[in-house]
Order: C-alpha cells, then structure tokens, then sequence
C-alpha cells in the first residue's frame, strides 16, 4: 500500500482570516508556527512541528505591505530546510502581478522576479486565483494551479432577475473575462474603453455597445482605486443603463477607493476575500474563496484533478 504523506497547512499573519475557513473546510488545524520579531523590525519564521516528509501549504496572499512576500519566502524557506515532503504556495491573490511585461523602457517585471523567488525559496507548486495576466504561469517551471473565481460568483449571480442583464468589460483587457459571464448567462456584452494619461487616472471612457434600460455588470480582476470602475458604471449610465453592479474578484482598494465607490453610481460591487476590507461599505458584498481552495488543496494531495474545480464543471462541484 502507497504511504499517503501527512498534510500540514499553514498561515501567513495577514492571511490567517482567510486560512482558518479555508481549514474549517478541509477539516484540520492550521500547523503551529510563528513569526518572530526583532527590534529594528527584521522577522523570522518559526515552524513548531515536524513537516519531515509531508505535503506543506503555505496560505499568504501578497497584497501590500511587501511583508507579507517576504514572510511567505521565509516560510517556504524553513520547510524546505525542515525536510518537508512538497511545498505549495497558496496564493489567493498573487501580487506584483500587473508588472507582467516592459511596457515602458527601464522597468521591472516584478510578477517574474516574484515566480523566481518562490522557486529559489523552495516552492513545488503555487496555487492562485485570477491572475491579472494568464501568461504570468509561464514565468514559473514548476506547476500552477490557476483557480477561477466565476463558480462562487456564478452561485451569486443566479439568484438575480437574470432577464434584462448585460455584462460589460471596463476596459478592454477584461473583455475575455467579461466574456465568460456573458456566455454563461446568455446575455449580452458591452466594452467599456478607456484612455489614460498617466497610472490611476483616466482620461476619457467610451462605451462601445447598447446599454439602453439594461441591468449592467461590470467584471474585472482587480479593483484598486476604483477610477476605471466607478467612471465606467457613471458612462454606462450616461448612456442609459437602468443600474449598474460591478464583479471584482481582488479588493485591493487603495487610496481614494471607499470615498468613489460611496458617491459612485454603482448599486453593489461584489468581492471575493483573497484580501482583506480595509473598511465596512454597504456597496460591497463579499462572496468567499475558502471552500474552493480547501477542495484545490485536498485535490492536490490526493493527486485528483484541479480541473474538476473549474467552471464547466460547477454544478457537479459546487453543489456537493
């Protein structure tokens, strides 16, 4: 009979809201261990319990500060020197992953330094979820397990008046993404496309489609100042749109983000939890990730498909 490794799953200190329904889930403890801190702020990790052979999950979105990186590097790090089994770096939100080419001359490609970092630390596996880029897999050459977030907002969706909706991309890069919501409930797609001057402030938004008395979503990875999303849903409505709700998997919301939204036309935006809210807002739902990642992670250890967890087979997955 093939000896099945023990599993261990771990949290990193930001994450741990996340990690402990992630492990409610999986039926298990989170792992003992600690991140201790010296006076001038340097930090070490500190893992309390034998991983000698097991399968290791490591949970740590690496959402600001940079800490949170560093501290997912230290944990992979003292596994690897602890003689664990296989490491996998579950990220539900993979940051640095806008930086995923030169779009300028002179500048990093901060989602590839990221994926050579998590190599070098140890790493045998990465799991995520919507990564800003699909190409950003490639920057590895170990396995990734790309998650998708459309089942758990698919579940959400549905228990909408589905009969006079349109889906619409906020720009033209999430038009694959909005694409995917659009097929799935048979509806409509608008693009919404935006000229910027510079980061974080655009210029002019044009809508290419008609919205005339029509219920709009909007879909995107990411929502960070909220700019493109909150001028999006107000030319929307300009252009006759009967509500506007927006689909964001990643709540980064920095900035002046809480402050649009709240004057903003948008009737509900919906977020997963892959990062924490800064502040409480009535505008925003959110929809958890937890029981996909615990079934991602008991796949993975029982060597079952990840592509049961996709989309196409939600009804099968979901409902269980």
């Amino acid at each position: 009979m093939e000896l099945v490794s023990d599993v261990k799953l771990f949290s990193g200190q930001n994450s741990r809201y996340l990690a402990e329904r992630i492990v409610d889930y999986y039926g298990q403890p989170l792992g003992d261990m600690s991140i201790e801190r010296f006076s001038d702020g340097e930090f070490q990790a500190n893992i309390k319990e034998s991983v000698r052979g097991a399968y290791v999950f490591f949970i740590q979105s690496t959402f600001a500060p940079t800490e949170n990186l560093m501290e997912l590097l230290l944990m992979i790090d003292a596994a690897k020197r602890a003689s664990a089994g296989y490491i996998t770096a579950v990220i539900p939100y993979f940051g640095f992953a806008r930086q995923d080419r030169k779009d300028k001359p002179r500048v990093a490609i901060g989602a590839k330094l990221v994926a050579n970092l998590l190599m070098a630390a140890g790493a045998n596996r990465i799991m995520t979820m919507d990564l800003h880029a699909d190409q950003i897999q490639g920057f590895f050459d170990i396995p990734v397990d790309h998650l998708k977030s459309e089942g758990i907002f698919f579940e959400y969706l549905e228990d909408l008046d589905t009969s006079n909706l349109i889906f619409a991309s906020p720009d033209v890069g999430s038009t694959k993404r909005a694409r995917v919501y659009a097929q799935h409930f048979d509806c409509g797609l608008v693009i919404c496309d935006k000229y910027r001057k510079k980061a974080n402030e655009i210029a002019e938004m044009t809508v290419i489609g008609d919205v005339e008395g029509k219920d709009v979503i909007l879909v995107d990875d990411i929502i960070d100042t909220a700019g493109t999303l909150c001028t999006a849903a107000q030319a929307l409505i300009d252009k006759g749109a009967r509500s506007v709700r927006a689909v964001c998997t990643h709540a980064v919301l920095s900035g002046p983000a809480y402050e649009r939204l709240e004057k903003s036309v948008l009737t509900e935006l919906v977020v997963s939890d892959t990062i924490p809210l800064k502040e409480k807002s009535e505008k925003i739902k959110v929809v958890s990730t937890a029981k996909l990642f615990s079934r991602a992670i008991r796949n993975t250890h029982e060597h079952r498909s990840i592509s049961a967890l996709f989309v196409e087979k939600r009804k099968s997955t979901y409902s269980k």
